[in-house]
């Protein structure tokens, strides 16, 4: 992609764009803003391409995708917000556990894993959005739909719980 090879590029869309939409649809409920924030995220991939440093730094593709559009979700919310426009509340939770859910789970594994699979779900995607996406207590605010002392309060307890369930 680098080069400018479109068929790197499409490949990559083909790989990753289904399950890119899915963890956006997961933090916003409106599709509209979900296909702007993709069309966003991959022209700036095709964009940067030469920068993406890769494994050499311990980076992977797929990590610096989800975080280009986790950051351009967050534009997308202040964007909203700028224009005084309510952001739309998160897609409810599924009762059955999402495969996002099940592969961090599994990936885990051990210990850690079973302490993340007996939080909350509430306090699971504050730790999820801060620890795992990378984003700081005002973006998980924004992608979550959350005040900022909320978060605070959820990352804390999160640790808590975290803490004694490992000890």
């Amino acid at each position: 992609m680098a080069r400018g090879d479109r068929a790197a590029f499409e490949e990559l869309y083909r790989r990753t764009s289904p399950w890119l939409a899915v963890r956006l649809r997961r933090r916003c409920a409106d599709e509209q803003m979900v296909a702007e924030v993709m069309q966003e995220t991959y022209l700036a991939v095709w964009r940067a391409a030469g920068s993406f440093a890769g494994s050499g730094v311990g980076g992977s593709a797929v990590g610096w995708l989800w975080t280009i559009a986790a950051r351009r979700l967050v534009d997308a919310f202040r964007r909203r917000a700028h224009h005084a426009e309510p952001p739309p509340a998160a897609a409810p939770h599924p009762v059955a556990p999402a495969a996002e859910e099940e592969a961090l789970l599994a990936t885990v594994g051990g210990d850690v894993g079973d302490a993340l699979g007996r939080l909350a779900p509430e306090l699971r995607d504050v730790l999820r959005a801060m620890v795992l996406d990378g984003l700081s207590v005002r973006e998980t605010a924004v992608v979550l739909g959350l005040p900022e002392g909320t978060v605070k309060t959820r990352a804390r307890r999160a640790r808590i719980a975290m803490r004694e369930a490992l000890a």
